[in-house]
């Protein structure tokens, strides 16, 4: 009888181990696929270390790693230029309409996307330093909209920010006069809250602006031969090809696993053995670049976000962050017929560039003198304001407080040129890269932990990288009256209040 109840107790605790480790397995298999489809569609926050040329912080907002699986390249699709309305002597007139769409990003379902004057990004618009623009806007979404023009000095009652927004089926017209030298900039949707995932959508588009400088310097300036616009944006795609923004949105930035360069997966180009350029945009919602060649050979650069740099920079590694630009010459004159290289982010293939015709090069090099800034950045007087920056998800603030439209957080002088000290509040390990952006103006870049800053930062920048535990000083002038916005350019950041807004009287 003993006996009997002893195997019977034996039995019962052997089916409840079993019982107990089905459930442990099932409950770990359900956390590892929770855990693993957040890895890939959100990214975890983490400090990967990423090295700034010219700079030694060491630190990367990145999470989400770039899946490098396809086998198939696709030639770079090129922004149209985008033809004038009416062109004078004086004036130029263009339309801008945003709208939704779909996409053929790869095989599959087609990608509900947006876009400007077609279903993704946008057209570049060309205009001149001194010309009149007239800009028609048109907004055919479903939701409010606005057109910042990222990096143009132009009145605030045409900048685009929250103030301007624009109704599903309403129109508003810019009128500006160019008033700044030669530069890459862009421009994209800035409503309140929804800047992120408009941006993430499609809408970003070019602004080239020419000058007499840029005409006279011998630099590569064939559209789609050796002067390339290169867009670079991060995306996950689902199941069905879509984006789904609101299902993988991140509060510290929403990043993907694939790379986009003007809407293209895996893009090449084909070039001669010439000096080619880049014009490189960060047009991801809150990706890190760390930009190299392959081969780890030199690459100069020429022009920041507003404009030439004084002369090229020699440079092996190139950092942009959200909103940030910056111009590119790639010498290949040593290269033969069928060779090829590519531009990586780390370990990431951004763009493949191939040599399909050999020329004899005629061994020109890069003009020595590109533009004429002063950088006497000795003797920097006390700041005239002092600003910072902190927190992550949705605690992030300037100064401690959040974005409020009724509220005035700074006033300046139009014409008066004021010392900004900006720090990142941060903790050093553990915080995150902050891209401060003011609109309105092009600023320098004075010096970043009173260590003057590095060569490629010498010239005109309206985006920056705060690095944790930071302190920059910046030399600002405003041009126009009115009221501008400066923000954090993770827009998932700007999207929860961290942007404040200043008026120029």
């Amino acid at each position: 009888m003993k006996k009997n109840k002893l195997i019977a107790l034996f039995l019962f605790s052997l089916l409840l181990l079993i019982v107990v480790s089905i459930t442990l397995m099932l409950n770990f298999n359900q956390i590892n696929r929770l855990l693993t489809n957040n890895e890939n569609r959100t990214g975890m926050f983490n400090t990967d270390t990423n090295p700034m040329m010219g700079n030694n912080q060491m630190r990367s907002n990145n999470t989400a790693d770039i899946i490098n699986d396809s086998q198939i390249q696709n030639k770079l699709k090129l922004p149209p230029l985008l033809e004038s309305d009416q062109e004078t002597s004086t004036d130029i007139f263009y339309t801008l309409t945003t709208q939704s769409g779909t996409t053929a990003f790869k095989d599959g379902p087609l990608t509900e996307t947006y876009g400007y004057n077609g279903s993704y990004l946008g057209p570049i618009l060309r205009i001149r330093k001194g010309q009149n623009v007239h800009l028609t806007t048109i907004n055919k979404l479903n939701e409010n909209t606005s057109f910042h023009w990222h990096g143009l000095k132009i009145p605030s009652n045409v900048d685009g920010g929250p103030h301007s927004p624009i109704q599903p089926n309403g129109t508003a017209t810019v009128d500006f006069t160019v008033m700044q030298e030669a530069a890459t900039l862009w421009f994209h949707p800035h409503p309140e809250g929804l800047t992120g995932e408009q941006v993430y959508n499609g809408l970003a588009g070019l602004i080239y602006i020419e000058d007499e400088n840029s005409d006279a310097l011998d630099l590569p300036k064939d559209y789609g031969v050796n002067d390339f616009p290169i867009i670079i944006q991060d995306r996950f795609f689902d199941e069905n090809n879509q984006f789904n923004y609101e299902d993988i949105r991140n509060i510290n930035g929403t990043q993907g696993d694939t790379l986009l360069v003007n809407g293209t997966i895996s893009p090449y180009i084909e070039v001669k053995n010439e000096q080619i350029r880049l014009r490189l945009v960060n047009g991801s919602n809150a990706r890190n670049y760390q930009l190299k060649l392959s081969n780890e050979e030199i690459f100069s650069q020429i022009a920041s976000d507003g404009g030439f740099l004084n002369e090229p920079i020699q440079m092996d590694t190139l950092q942009l962050v959200p909103g940030e630009r910056a111009e590119i010459a790639i010498d290949l004159s040593d290269y033969k017929n069928g060779d090829m290289l590519q531009l990586m982010d780390e370990n990431a293939e951004v763009l493949s560039i191939k040599i399909v015709e050999e020329i004899d090069p005629d061994g020109t090099p890069l003009p020595k003198t590109l533009n004429d800034i002063s950088t006497n950045f000795d003797n920097v007087s006390v700041p005239d304001k002092e600003m910072t920056f902190s927190g992550m998800g949705n605690m992030v603030a300037i100064d401690g407080k959040q974005f409020d439209m009724n509220r005035i957080d700074l006033r300046a002088k139009k014409g008066i040129t004021e010392i900004w000290e900006i720090t990142n509040l941060n903790a050093m390990m553990s915080g995150m890269i902050h891209p401060f952006h003011l609109h309105g103006v092009q600023f320098k870049v004075l010096d970043r932990n009173g260590e003057i800053s590095p060569l490629n930062e010498q010239g005109w920048k309206d985006t920056i990288a705060l690095y944790p535990g930071e302190t920059v000083r910046i030399e600002v002038e405003f041009s126009k009256e009115g009221i501008f916005m400066y923000h954090c350019h993770i827009l998932e950041h700007e999207d929860n209040g961290m942007m404040g807004q200043i008026i120029v009287e």
